[in-house]
């Protein structure tokens, strides 16, 4: 069976084995493909793993020979399923890989505005302890999370395990999520969090659902978290509201383009603190993934493939 891995480094930058997924085939793994070198290498696959390459109808047409394609992550918006439905192309993906290391992630970004660990520690660095006439100093206002109320938007595996690591700080939890019982409209949850913390999947009804009619919501010094998806933001609505002062503070770990282009407001926002779509590579959790992908490739050649998407 011919494997071919499109951009293989961003889950695999060399620190994991591909030897599993070796074993199911004759495999070759590209660190990163341009639509261009995609469809010059899909040409003999059979089987295509992929993480942001976008695979359309036209690409899979590059591939006559293509019978399973495996999204090396849980969002599959890079690839058209109904095009793949129409040619007999089977599709799947990793529902969950990642949930602890993205409420981790999302609790560490939380904390770094609220201790400054980074900012004290660069400090002390520079020699400013050594200098200073007392026996502590802080540079900003520091804060507890106990007793502050967050907002979870998304009340899924990652929403769930965030909430979790909340209420160990002490911190008070509500809810957005319409499939999940005990859910406040968006309406009602914003003007009562301290915090904000977005964890939904993007879809149409989600783009842009912070914006400023969301934001006059909010309470005035909110603090706003993201680790789901770039677009869930008004990035512009966004970083007036930082400038303004009317969140504090935010914390995300996605923009809506990815590399960002120089131009993105958010990049030059006061008190923005940015990481570079980072919550989901911790070793533990792309060595989880590579192991569901494998067993996708493995129950796809049994006959009984799992975790398959389908176009809606």
């Amino acid at each position: 069976m011919r494997i071919i891995v499109l951009d293989g480094k961003n889950k695999n930058p060399g620190d994991l084995s591909w030897a599993e997924l070796q074993a199911l085939g004759e495999v070759t793994i590209y660190p990163t493909s341009t639509a261009e070198e995609a469809a010059e290498r899909v040409v003999d696959a059979e089987i295509l793993l992929v993480n942001k390459v976008k695979v359309d109808g036209a690409l899979m047409d590059k591939a006559p020979g293509l019978k399973l394609i495996v999204e090396t992550a849980t969002g599959y918006d890079n690839i058209d399923l109904a095009a793949a439905a129409e040619r007999g192309i089977v599709v799947s993906n990793v529902p969950s890989y990642a949930t602890q290391s993205v409420a981790q992630h999302t609790m560490a970004l939380l904390l770094e505005i609220n201790n400054r660990v980074g900012l004290h520690a660069e400090s002390v660095a520079k020699g400013d302890w050594c200098r200073s006439s007392e026996f502590c100093y802080f540079l900003t206002p520091l804060h507890q999370l106990a007793g502050k109320t967050m907002l979870v938007v998304g009340y899924g595996r990652i929403g769930r395990a965030t909430a979790r690591l909340a209420e160990a700080f002490g911190m008070r939890v509500i809810w957005v999520d319409s499939y999940q019982e005990g859910s406040l409209s968006l309406e009602e949850a914003l003007p009562q969090a301290d915090v904000v913390s977005l964890h939904c999947n993007m879809k149409p009804g989600n783009k842009a659902m912070i914006n400023a009619e969301t934001i006059a919501l909010m309470k005035d010094g909110v603090i706003l978290l993201n680790t789901a998806r770039g677009a869930l933001l008004d990035e512009q609505a966004v970083a007036d509201a930082l400038k303004s002062g009317k969140i504090a503070y935010a914390g995300v770990d996605v923009l809506s383009k990815e590399p960002p282009v120089a131009t993105n407001p958010l990049l030059s926002a006061p008190n923005c603190i940015i990481t570079p779509h980072i919550s989901g590579c911790s070793v533990e959790a792309r060595a989880n993934l590579l192991a569901v992908c494998c067993e996708n490739v493995r129950t796809f050649l049994a006959g009984s493939p799992v975790n398959v998407v389908q176009a809606k």
